[in-house]
């Protein structure tokens, strides 16, 4: 489906919006409880649905033994579920071809939450969407955007879709057609999903706050920064003390440590076909670490510690960190 110029464009009045807007519907929500103990441990994998293909299977093996390992409890998918066009149908055979039969693995029948990818908005999104493909496979929960509330305190994940803030992909489609059914008029969707998100994370309680989208904000890979959400979302993000950003789009592994804020911007794009070699210049106090293959990404979390690992196709782990908070008590 081919928009206007007109329909494309993001006039100030969207930022306006969100001052003056009074009455707003809240993005769906669901819950995971913690481990007996309070922790809990999920991967992120970004970027995959090639029918095994590219690495696919390979991943997803080394995301079984991880996944064993750390006893994880659900699994985050950064969207691109299905290449090229997203899935034709609830009947397609990619659905199993591409998820159902390759993440095998015991560790890997949790819960799988998932946004989209743009190559997903090219194929039939609400086969997507449809709770058709849940009882297909009980793991799949794909929604546009959502809040998982886990712990139930220690995180809140903000699942938001950011596929309609990219500009080119209504004014420059090229020859791919997109499915923007349920999202135009796209000024009228964003504004919503901002004021939807910037009230979620105002309210939140939890001692985490973590935002997951396909695009990135800030990257140095193939596609580089999506300047529409550093200019729609990322304040917002900054406003409310949002911990970590989590991406796919480009197709790597990737960690940069803002200098303008607390932020940790994570992409985990690399669950199939990866781009070597593809890298811009970037600020060496900011990038932490980049890796042009492919991979997948694991959080273990408590109320007072996160700590993150970027695993490759032979489930090396190339790159972990820690960050720490203190619990407040009242006197």
């Amino acid at each position: 489906m081919v928009v206007s110029s007109q329909e494309a464009t993001l006039p100030k009045l969207l930022l306006l919006g969100l001052l003056f807007a009074c009455c707003l519907a809240e993005l769906p929500r669901f819950e995971h409880a913690a481990k007996p103990d309070g922790s809990l441990s999920f991967l992120v994998v970004g970027d995959w649905g090639r029918k095994g293909s590219y690495n696919q299977s390979q991943v997803a093996l080394q995301m079984g033994i991880i996944g064993e390992n750390l006893d994880v409890d659900f699994v985050i998918s950064t969207g691109d579920n299905f290449y090229d066009d997203g899935l034709t149908g609830v009947t397609d055979p990619a659905f199993h071809q591409s998820f159902s039969d390759i993440y095998t693995a015991r560790s890997l029948q949790k819960q799988w939450y998932i946004v989209l990818g743009n190559h997903d908005y090219r194929g039939d999104v609400e086969a997507q969407l449809s709770s058709t493909l849940s009882d297909m496979d009980s793991r799949w929960l794909c929604l546009r955007s959502f809040i998982l509330n886990v712990g139930p305190e220690t995180a809140e994940i903000f699942f938001v879709d950011t596929n309609p803030f990219v500009t080119k992909y209504f004014t420059h489609p090229k020859d791919h057609v997109y499915d923007w059914r349920g999202v135009l008029p796209r000024e009228k969707y964003i504004k919503n999903l901002l004021l939807e998100v910037e009230s979620g994370l105002r309210e939140s309680g939890a001692k985490w706050k973590i935002v997951v989208g396909h695009h990135t904000i800030k990257s140095a890979g193939h596609h580089g920064n999506t300047d529409e959400l550093n200019m729609l979302l990322l304040p917002i993000l900054q406003a409310y003390n949002v911990d970590f950003y989590i991406n796919g789009h480009d197709h790597c592994l990737e960690h940069i440590s803002s200098t303008e804020s607390p932020i940790q911007f994570l992409t985990s794009g690399g669950g199939s076909k990866a781009w070597k070699n593809d890298i811009k210049p970037w600020d060496p106090q900011e990038m932490k670490f980049y890796y042009d293959g492919q991979g997948f990404m694991s959080v273990e979390m408590t109320q007072t510690d996160v700590g993150i690992g970027f695993y490759d196709v032979l489930g090396n782990e190339l790159h972990k960190f820690r960050t720490t908070k203190h619990l407040s008590s009242a006197i």
